[in-house]
């Protein structure tokens, strides 16, 4: 590509990929090649690895004690990495280590938290380790600039969804934006924004559940009409199988949309199913690579696949599920008879 291009690719990073100060030296690597490349970049990243399990465990817990043993992990966690990066998180996060702390005390002096409170504290994780990106890309002689992604995904009222769905699991537009990508052009061709968070149209904290920063790529991915968007994740692509219970499972190295959805819906973990219909609405192909070793082809997720493709791509695994199957003549144009029969499960 030319540098004339400039169109724009969407790369997003996982929590463990952003983890370390080694894979921070991939990522600042990757992104420089992909900038030479004459691509205007949006980098989309997700909180450190734990943390998001962390401030969950701060929103359900209620004892004091344990809830400010908790803030001092999350705190030491951002030192730690900053003091690897050669920064400083007390200078970079205080705001953002205030109101961890205010909150904190407030769930548990309230013995609760509301939905709203939930979404601000879950935050957190991703404003946090997003700062300390940023920071550490311009120390390396890369000038990316910070967004706060609640400024720009805003989410969509869905009918009949519960107020806890609308701020825990939001879902936003997946229209192009040319105002948004004139106004990230304008600023720098390196946007540094978080993954999993987004504002509703009254300004409030809303996140689109665990898993969200896929999604949130994708979203940022259909507004800019990217090229293309790369999850960049700890493991080398999508498999046929788990690989760490079967060693002979195949790396798939193509697949359609719905291919992938399937796969994903289905219990693979390394993409979020809700990530694919933006990108499949613009027809924006999807790569999966492995931060680690970013010369590895990885998955690429699109419309067109080889006709010679194995047409069996993978097989799923569901654990803990159970399957009851009733059936009985005294069911039929009886209501109320499943909420009777499942009383049973109820008491155990």
């Amino acid at each position: 590509m030319s540098n004339s291009s400039q169109n724009w690719i969407v790369l997003k990073f996982g929590g463990t990929s952003v983890s370390s100060q080694s894979n921070w030296q991939n990522i600042a690597t990757i992104l420089k090649n992909r900038l030479s490349e004459g691509y205007r970049v949006c980098l989309v990243h997700s909180a450190l690895s734990g943390v998001s399990n962390k401030l969950e465990k701060i929103i359900g817990n209620t004892g004091n004690d344990v809830t400010e043993k908790i803030v001092d992990e999350i705190k030491k966690q951002h030192r730690d990495l900053a003091r690897d990066l050669d920064l400083d998180a007390d200078e970079l996060l205080q705001e953002e280590f205030d109101e961890l702390e205010q909150l904190a005390r407030g769930i548990a002096l309230l013995q609760e938290a509301g939905y709203h409170v939930q979404a601000r504290i879950m935050a957190l994780g991703e404003l946090m380790s997003t700062k300390l990106g940023a920071a550490y890309l311009n120390k390396q002689g890369l000038k990316a600039v910070w967004k706060d992604a609640r400024d720009i995904l805003r989410s969509v009222p869905v009918k009949n969804a519960s107020e806890k769905s609308l701020v825990l699991s939001a879902v936003c537009d997946t229209d192009e934006d040319k105002a948004l990508q004139k106004e990230l052009a304008s600023e720098s061709d390196l946007i540094l924004t978080q993954g999993f968070i987004a504002s509703d149209t009254d300004g409030e904290t809303v996140v689109l559940g665990r898993g969200g920063s896929d999604v949130s790529a994708s979203y940022f991915a259909a507004k800019l009409t990217a090229d293309r968007l790369e999850i960049w994740t700890d493991v080398p692509g999508m498999f046929s199988s788990n690989p760490h219970e079967i060693p002979s499972a195949r790396l798939l190295q193509q697949l359609s949309y719905a291919e992938a959805q399937e796969i994903a819906t289905n219990g693979a973990k390394v993409l979020h199913p809700r990530c694919i219909m933006p990108a499949r609405v613009h027809n924006i192909p999807i790569q999966i690579k492995w931060t680690q070793d970013p010369k590895q082809e990885g998955t690429t997720i699109s419309s067109t696949v080889a006709n010679e493709e194995a047409l069996v791509k993978a097989i799923s695994v569901r654990e803990n599920v159970v399957l009851v199957s009733m059936e009985t003549l005294g069911m039929w144009q009886q209501v109320g008879f499943l909420a009777d029969a499942f009383q049973v499960f109820k008491r155990h």
